[in-house]
């Protein structure tokens, strides 16, 4: 796929990761007006969760509103309750750790590892057996005294986390597992796709995302009981059409069938998208290898989707990382940090932080560049001058 990021070469704003249209959207579109499915009901919704359920290599997929709604309802099904506690990724967008307030627990975050940037399992495994008491097989926080429920590791950037130790810990200590891999849509591990693992998992399709669906999410499982009580709640716990009679406090999360019009469009090129994704991961390894850059690595266990290629400004840089994002501003590259870990957002300062100087100081350092689908070689080539002149300009 050759499909070029539309007037980037030439010397227009290129952006960090739009959406990119480029199959069939319209025509399902236009098949959702013409045949009046447009509401959360319809034929591509059904489309799409079989296409994503073979895509990840599971049983079940039930399409959500958003990626936030997906990770909220499974750890309801997961069974966590007001004041339990979640461990979760400190690096990682706050949605991993709303979702979890939004079911009134509360999140403990632990810290990423300095290699791949994920959560790390070294830590967790440390938390559990320092910080944590098992009474008749529940995992009790020894500072709170609450009961420690799940476990949320996230999948960031498109590279997956180690999980499966991950999942051995869980097992061993009675703890749910609902993974976030929100980001990590074509990714593998070990020898499956990354989302098939865990007792549920969840996507997103959110407008920057490998595949979108102009927002929008999934709960991923391979139980039945699961999948049903997730698609219950979401569709409002209704156990009566006619009648409207609910069973349960439900929400209102399912996604639209025009939603799912766009997402299944996207689904049908998804090989072309990973290729895009692992050209322009390519393209920066070999070119931006001479600059006092840390570039992203791949784990010998890992298959990254490359959704959001990252790099890390060196001190032999010269410049903060926010002067280089504002010399490539300048030069009408789009580029962005990650996200402020949690432990230094202001809704989560007061939850139980466990040694989290790793993501701390990942996030001081970086910058991701752009990586539409479809950007072609003139403008990875203009990121790449953009950042080595401003090495050279440094002071």
């Amino acid at each position: 796929m050759s499909v070029k990021v539309t007037g980037a070469s030439a010397g227009a704003r290129i952006p960090l990761s739009a959406p990119a249209m480029l199959g069939n959207e319209a025509r399902y579109l236009a098949e959702c007006v013409e045949t009046n499915w447009v509401s959360s009901r319809g034929p591509f919704v059904e489309r799409f969760e079989t296409r994503l359920a073979a895509l990840t290599g599971r049983r079940h997929a039930i399409a959500c509103a958003t990626g936030t709604a997906a990770l909220h309802v499974a750890l309801l099904v997961a069974g966590v309750e007001p004041d339990d506690e979640v461990l979760v990724s400190d690096l990682t967008f706050v949605a991993s750790a709303n979702a979890i307030r939004y079911c009134g627990a509360w999140p403990v975050l632990i810290d990423a590892e300095p290699i791949y940037w994920q959560m790390d399992v070294d830590k967790l495994a440390a938390f559990i057996t320092t910080c944590c008491t098992s009474q008749g097989g529940t995992l009790r926080n020894r500072a709170t005294g609450r009961r420690v429920k799940a476990l949320v590791p996230v999948h960031i950037l498109g590279h997956p986390v180690d999980i499966e130790p991950m999942i051995a810990l869980a097992r061993q200590h009675n703890l749910r597992v609902v993974v976030d891999a929100a980001e990590a849509l074509g990714a593998g591990y070990r020898d499956r796709p990354a989302p098939a693992w865990g007792e549920l998992a969840v996507l997103s399709f959110n407008g920057n995302k490998l595949v979108t669906s102009g927002g929008g999410g999934a709960v991923l499982t391979d139980d039945d009981r699961i999948a049903e009580r997730v698609r219950y709640l979401a569709t409002t716990a209704k156990d009566d059409d006619v009648e409207f009679i609910h069973g349960a406090v439900g929400f209102n999360y399912r996604l639209t069938n025009i939603q799912a019009a766009v997402g299944v469009a996207q689904v049908e090129n998804l090989h072309e998208r990973l290729a895009s994704k692992q050209r322009t991961a390519d393209y920066y390894q070999q070119h931006l290898a001479a600059l006092p850059l840390t570039l992203p690595r791949e784990a010998p266990w890992a298959r990254s989707s490359w959704w959001q290629y990252t790099v890390l400004i060196e001190d032999g840089f010269g410049r903060s990382r926010p002067e280089v994002a504002a010399l490539l501003d300048a030069a009408r590259v789009e580029t962005r940090p990650l996200w402020t870990p949690l432990s230094r957002q202001a809704p989560f300062r007061g939850c139980q932080a466990f040694h989290c100087d790793h993501s701390v100081e990942i996030q001081r350092r970086s910058l991701a560049l752009p990586g539409t689908v479809g950007i072609d070689d003139d403008s990875r080539q203009r990121v790449v001058s953009a950042l080595a002149a401003a090495a050279e300009s440094r002071s």
